[in-house]
């Protein structure tokens, strides 16, 4: 396979997906000490191991199969997220995307419930569907996380199941278990509906005056306690 996945900025009205890079660590060190109330079911590095978790990151991205993100919250300038696109499935004996997951997804407690979350999704999967043609849109999460599959469904995917001893499990207690995962998908047939739906959802959020376009190395927010989970 020669495809490299190869994400470029996504502009967005609230958040801008910039691609991971070093100077990303100390907003993403502060966004990990914010309120932890709602990973216990996702992985979130501590603030001291935020530059090993780029440092990983950065790894998977050069071998063509992972493209991360930092979301930058555009009214503040800072880093307060990531996520990413992974696991590109090509088209048989053809070097052209079919299918991509949408994954890798945390958010700093004081941006969940701000819009971030809805038009991160957006700008990812209208990247997904509209650049590069992709048939379908796959997101999956730990099957006992019901407020992460909630968000899921309200970003307009499709529950299709549960397949069971699927992945690591990043519960605390459960290293080297596996976890029953809850597999969702949008499909291109259903795209123009799903982004109707996000972008009347995106319609109600307030947008605040965009902060500075790089955000390395500002001060802490306060915490905020968490109002929603990512997907």
């Amino acid at each position: 396979m020669t495809f490299k996945l190869d994400g470029p900025v996504l502009e967005g009205a609230v958040v801008r997906l910039e691609p991971l890079a070093h100077r990303h660590r100390p907003d993403l060190a502060a966004a990990a000490e914010e309120n932890r109330d709602s990973y216990d079911f996702t992985w979130v590095p501590r603030a001291e191991e935020v530059e090993r978790y780029i440092d990983e990151q950065l790894g998977r991205a050069a071998t063509g199969r992972l493209a991360p993100y930092a979301q930058v919250e555009r009214a503040s300038g800072r880093a307060v997220g990531v996520t990413a696109f992974w696991e590109p499935r090509l088209w048989p004996e053809q070097d052209r995307l079919c299918a991509v997951e949408v994954g890798f997804t945390w958010l700093a407690a004081s941006a969940q419930g701000t819009g971030v979350n809805t038009e991160a999704k957006l700008l990812l999967f209208r990247h997904a569907f509209e650049e590069w043609g992709v048939s379908r849109v796959d997101l999956k999460t730990d099957a006992r996380n019901g407020r992460s599959r909630a968000a899921i469904e309200k970003a307009g995917a499709r529950f299709e199941g549960v397949l069971r001893n699927w992945s690591k499990s990043w519960a605390p207690g459960e290293d080297g278990r596996l976890r029953d995962s809850a597999m969702f998908s949008v499909v291109v047939e259903e795209w123009p509906q799903c982004r109707a739906a996000l972008e009347r959802r995106l319609a109600v959020v307030p947008h605040p005056a965009p902060g500075p376009q790089t955000s390395p190395g500002r001060p802490p927010t306060p915490a905020v306690p968490a109002s929603d989970r990512t997907a």
